[in-house]
């Protein structure tokens, strides 16, 4: 199989995909898979286009435009990742000055009564599973490279907690979300949780465990229990994957039902954590072949080549969240509802991802 991990770089830089519109966790999220193919490739052209589309953020005192720490909005920190990413390629000090910027969000975003960050100021009391990749996977990796080890404690606290609150017993998958409060209008009265498994919910979360169990110390106190989880989770999920394409549905557990899709975002963060948690002996090794033929199945299900040699990934929900100004009422109707379209950052990027651990596995 050709590396598509090179293939689907070249493929977003030549269409010029927008990644400069506003300070979007997704697009730091494809530049994260960028710079693995620049990792490997040493091709100046992948830095080149990472540092353009970042600089048009990212002012010489470490200011960042488009963000806002008094908004706490947990999805702006995941684009530090990238920013680590520069300040070690580039030694440029703004990059620096910016992650202390975003760092500071950490210090006091409000959080839940067990001590797990809200989502968003505007989603009060609620954790949901996006935002463990968001915060804590930045904050874990902040830690490594410029904090105290001590803050991996909290860091470890945000999934122990989260997998508590939000894991269905009977199935093992975890739900969308859910709401200490009990409040929100999507939020189930007796328990606070959202109603349904949704598919890149699992995948965001499986992705963040996967990448900070990678950073964790190896003698941490909670490194076995993270394990533990991301074990428990693969298993839950390797349950509901269809047996045929070998990919997962938009709505995790309602394959059957009218209107369920195979969805490719959701499908490539699973992928991505059962390579890597291979890879890296978090996930046993007979998990391998499985890991390879998932990857092999997003490939046959989302990838059309097009006629001028570039790639396509299709099948990708839009976005899909809870509450708001839209109401988002977490319902199967709504999850399907959402518009399903191809080349979105929030799909690329896991793609990327996905396909460099196929390829060094």
């Amino acid at each position: 199989m050709q590396k598509y991990s090179k293939l689907m770089a070249d493929s977003i830089i030549a269409k010029n995909i927008n990644l400069t519109d506003h300070w979007g966790y997704e697009y730091g999220l494809t530049l994260d898979g960028i710079a693995k193919v620049y990792e490997w490739t040493k091709d100046q052209k992948y830095l080149d286009f990472i540092i353009k589309t970042m600089d048009t953020f990212i002012n010489e005192d470490g200011t960042i435009n488009g963000y806002k720490l008094n908004e706490y909005n947990i999805d702006h920190l995941n684009n530090g990742k990238i920013l680590i990413t520069l300040f070690k390629e580039t030694g440029k000090e703004k990059y620096r000055k910016a992650l202390s910027n975003l760092r500071k969000q950490i210090d006091t975003h409000p959080r839940t009564k067990e001590n797990v960050f809200w989502h968003k100021n505007i989603y009060p009391h609620q954790i949901w599973l996006d935002g463990l990749y968001m915060g804590a996977t930045f904050y874990a990796k902040y830690v490594k490279e410029f904090g105290d080890e001590k803050e991996f404690d909290d860091i470890a606290h945000q999934f122990i907690v989260t997998e508590k609150n939000l894991k269905d017993e009977k199935t093992g998958l975890l739900y969308h979300a859910y709401d200490e409060s009990k409040a929100e209008l999507w939020a189930n009265n007796e328990t606070g949780l959202s109603p349904h498994f949704w598919g890149r919910s699992m995948g965001w979360y499986v992705m963040a465990l996967a990448d900070t169990i990678e950073v964790l110390p190896e003698n941490h106190k909670d490194r076995a229990t993270l394990i533990e989880i991301l074990n428990n989770c693969i298993q839950a999920l390797l349950k509901v994957q269809d047996p045929e394409s070998k990919v997962w549905y938009q709505v995790l557990d309602e394959a059957d039902r009218k209107g369920n899709y195979l969805e490719a975002s959701g499908s490539s963060m699973i992928v991505y954590a059962l390579l890597k948690g291979v890879k890296n002996g978090y996930l046993p090794g007979e998990l391998k072949n499985t890991a390879k033929e998932a990857y092999e199945g997003l490939v046959n299900e989302f990838v059309l080549e097009t006629k001028d040699g570039l790639v396509n990934l299709n099948k990708i929900c839009y976005v899909a969240g809870l509450g708001g100004k839209d109401k988002r009422d977490g319902s199967f109707a709504y999850y399907i509802s959402e518009p399903i379209v191809s080349n979105e950052p929030k799909g690329l990027g896991p793609f990327l991802l996905a396909s460099y651990e196929y390829e060094i596995l």
